[in-house]
């Protein structure tokens, strides 16, 4: 399928409080086939409470729990020029992505 460059911006005020529920990870830029793949994309470029050695439950994810799966928080806009090559792999191309795990949970 073909691939289109997208950028991942908080729409959301800092004061929302669906903030409290997911991470502000800022603006991303991803490759991937369409705006619903490009949270998708972005999701998983998120670590997975998984990757960190937490065991909440066999099989249980935090990738659905990601601020850029919420459309409250994150509006997804289609570049049509872009410095990134549509052509290539679903991928982050650009941002910095941290642990989702809001700040101050710690075992």
């Amino acid at each position: 399928m073909e691939t289109r460059i997208y950028k991942l911006t908080p729409s959301a005020a800092d004061w929302d409080p669906n903030w409290d529920l997911a991470k502000n990870q800022g603006e991303v830029i991803v490759r991937a086939q369409s705006p619903a793949d490009a949270r998708i994309v972005a999701s998983e470029a998120e670590p997975d409470f998984l990757d960190t050695g937490g065991k909440p439950a066999e099989g249980a994810s935090t990738r659905n729990a990601s601020a850029f799966r919420d459309e409250k928080l994150y509006a997804v806009a289609e570049l049509s020029s872009s410095e990134f090559s549509a052509e290539g792999p679903r991928e982050l191309l650009r941002g910095s992505i941290g642990n989702p795990l809001k700040a101050g949970f710690s075992s």
